[in-house]
Formats: structure tokens, C-alpha cells, sequence
């Protein structure tokens, strides 16, 4: 009776462990333990007498302030950031499903930033205009990382970090004419062009908070939109069909060339259209003296890794990941030092990469991938003999 009631357990762990949603969930729980108990370790060896109101500090964030006026305004700083990140984490998804690794997600970020500033202040054209020039720019970027890979089997990863550095000099070299004299930050749109900076829907007094717009609705948005594109529709299944095996797809019909360079595009304008999101929120302004690309984009990879690469799990994974970066940044400055907000949040970071290593150990656990025999060679040593004596 034991025995039985121990298999019937171990059988419905075993199921437990093939669901995929599970696999993701408790893969990305794994990781942010994991990395939560690093940075603890860390805050201890700094200073132990503070570290566990240090990880308090962080987990909590906005919840730390001392009103309610101010946590929501906390809250409203951290989803502003959020709504990029997500987007971030979508383009990079997007395109892991084709089999690409859009690492030009950052220059990508970049261009679209230089495209709804410059239509902004240069042109001083409305919100709409700007977001539509960001999309086209990020687009145009990933088109030619989609196009090389495509016609001409470059690397998509070198021909988009080469495209990172080119983004990066050539916007700071376009907006160095909209900053005020002897700052590096370009104009605020408040003071030069507030018809382009995205509207709040009453957003704003809610949080108390005039940077929250509705780059948080739209960014959810999207991602409902992706997913619904990659699981329900035939292009969806091509995309997947062409990241699976490129030459199987050509084999089943499928413009699998074309497939690419439209995934890059659209991977490229998702990332462009999260760079607007932010700067037509006002909530900062473009460094023209900035000599490295944005984290923003790169930060995407984790969390699109850390959602379990669904689109749906990349919006929760984004907020945590910014949730703790701000609480990160809210330690006393007393007893850890300004850096160390990111050297956790990075090493929470780092584990999201070990997110698909952590779910095929339980999808092997599970049974879902053969384990390989002992015999397993001598029965295939066995058979070879058998084969080259029957052609004899």
C-alpha cells in the first residue's frame, strides 16, 4: 500500500515537472532565490549588522517611503521604467523564437530614442509622429541584421553589436544641437514641445506622477499581441517553425528568408518603439556625452529569459527586475556603497541565463527526455555488427 501510495506521488511529480508553465515558473522562482541569497551573502560580508534591513530594503522598494503620496509616486517611477524594459524583453523573445539572439536590442533602443527626440525637438511634431519615426528607425536597424543573416548567413550577433557603437555616435552626434548651453542632457519636452510628450488618461493623478503615461497600458498591450501572434496564427507558427530548423521550414514551403528578416523588424521596431516610450514620458533626457550603450537593452535579455521567453511571463519579469533595481538604489549610501544596488540586481540578472538550464534538468527528471541506458552503446555496437554481417 506504501509503495503505491510513493509511486502515485512520484508520478504526479513527474507530471508536475512536464507541464511547461510549471517548468517556467519554478525555473525563474529557482533563479531569483538563488540570486536574493547571493546578495544577501553579499550585503552580510559589507556589512552585517544592516544586511537584512538592506534586503528588506530592496524587495520592498516604493513600500519604504514614508506616505502614501510618495510610495505611489515610487510606483509610478518604477512601472515608467518598466514599460521599456518590457518591450525590451519582447524584441529579444521575439526574435529567440526564429533561432535569432537579437543582442542589437541596445542600439536598436538607441536609434529609436535619437528618432523621437530629433522628430520632437527638431521638428516638433506630436507624440504619435514620434512614436511611428522611433518603430521605422529600430526597424530599419533590424531589417539590415535580418537581411545579412538571411542572404548572406552574417552572424546576427556581430553585425548587431557592430550596429550598437554606429546607433550610439551617430544619435549623440544628432541631438548635440538640443541640449541647453553647458548641460549634456537634451531639452526637457515640457519647455520645448509638450505636444509630443504621451498622453497620461489620467494616469498622472493617480500617481501623482506627471511621467506616467500610457507607455504602461500600450506596452501590455504588446505583449498580449505577441503572444497571441506566436500561438495562435499561421505567421506565428512559421517564426517558430524557422527557429526549430531553417532548412526544414524552406523543405515545408515556407519563405524562411523572408521569416527572418520580418522577425528582425519587428524585433528591432519593438525595442525602438520601448526607447520612445520612455523620453516621450519626459522622465529623462538623452546624454549626448554617453560613451556606452544603454543597459536597457541588454537588461531585456535577462528578463525575457527570466519570463521563460512568453511574452506574458516577460511582464511580470520586467517589473522584477526593475522593482529590484530601485530598491536596490534606495540602500543607506552609510553602510553599502552606491554600487552595490547593481552588483545585486546583476547577479540576479546573471542567474536569469541559467533559467533554460534549470528547466531541462526537470523536464529530464520528469522523463521527457530518454536517459540514456547503460547498454545503451553495446546495444547499438551490437546492432552495427549484426548489420555489417548480414551485408556480408
Amino acid at each position: 500500500m506504501e509503495t503505491k501510495s510513493v509511486q502515485k506521488d512520484k508520478n504526479f511529480f513527474q507530471k508536475l515537472l512536464a507541464h511547461p508553465g510549471f517548468r517556467s515558473f519554478a525555473a525563474a522562482l529557482a533563479c531569483i532565490l538563488i540570486g536574493l541569497l547571493i546578495g544577501y551573502i553579499v550585503l552580510l560580508i559589507i556589512n552585517p549588522s544592516h544586511a537584512g534591513e538592506g534586503m528588506s530594503t530592496i524587495l520592498k522598494n516604493f513600500m519604504t517611503r514614508n506616505s502614501e503620496k510618495l510610495r505611489l509616486k515610487s510606483l509610478g517611477n518604477t512601472l515608467v521604467k518598466t514599460a521599456p524594459l518590457l518591450l525590451c524583453s519582447l524584441s529579444i523573445l521575439f526574435a529567440y523564437k526564429a533561432g535569432l539572439f537579437n543582442i542589437g536590442a541596445a542600439g536598436q533602443y538607441v536609434l529609436g530614442a535619437g528618432a523621437a527626440l530629433y522628430c520632437a525637438l527638431a521638428l516638433n511634431m506630436p507624440w504619435y509622429v514620434c512614436l511611428l519615426a522611433a518603430v521605422l528607425a529600430g526597424a530599419v536597424f533590424g531589417a539590415i541584421s535580418g537581411a545579412l543573416k538571411a542572404y548572406l548567413n552574417v552572424n546576427e550577433v556581430i553585425s548587431c553589436i557592430m550596429l550598437n557603437w554606429i546607433s550610439l555616435y551617430t544619435v549623440n552626434s544628432v541631438l548635440k544641437d538640443f541640449c541647453p548651453v553647458g548641460y549634456k542632457d537634451t531639452f526637457t519636452l515640457v519647455s520645448k514641445n509638450p505636444s509630443a510628450m504621451l498622453p497620461t488618461l489620467g494616469l498622472d493623478g493617480i500617481f501623482g506622477n506627471s511621467s506616467v503615461t500610457i507607455a504602461i497600458p500600450i506596452s501590455i498591450l504588446i505583449a498580449v499581441a505577441i503572444w497571441i501572434i506566436l500561438t495562435k496564427t499561421k505567421f506565428g507558427y512559421e517564426i517558430k517553425a524557422t527557429g526549430y530548423n531553417r532548412n526544414a521550414a524552406k523543405y515545408c514551403g515556407m519563405r524562411e528568408k523572408q521569416n527572418i528578416i520580418l522577425t528582425m523588424v519587428i524585433a528591432g521596431s519593438l525595442a525602438g518603439l520601448a526607447a520612445a516610450l520612455l523620453f516621450l514620458s519626459d522622465f529623462s533626457q538623452w546624454d549626448i556625452n554617453q560613451s556606452s550603450v544603454p543597459t536597457m537593452g541588454f537588461n531585456g535579455i535577462a528578463a525575457s529569459f527570466l519570463g521563460g521567453l512568453h511574452p506574458l511571463g516577460a511582464i511580470f519579469s520586467a517589473y522584477f527586475i526593475q522593482h529590484i533595481t530601485d530598491g536596490g538604489a534606495s540602500l543607506d549610501t552609510r553602510f553599502y556603497p552606491v554600487q552595490i544596488a547593481d552588483l545585486i540586481s546583476a547577479i540576479i540578472i546573471y542567474l536569469c541565463g541559467f533559467v533554460l538550464f534549470i528547466k531541462l534538468k526537470m523536464l529530464k527528471a520528469s522523463g521527457g527526455i530518454p536517459q540514456k541506458r547503460p547498454d545503451m552503446e553495446a546495444d547499438i555496437k551490437h546492432d552495427a555488427e549484426n548489420k555489417k554481417g548480414g551485408d556480408k
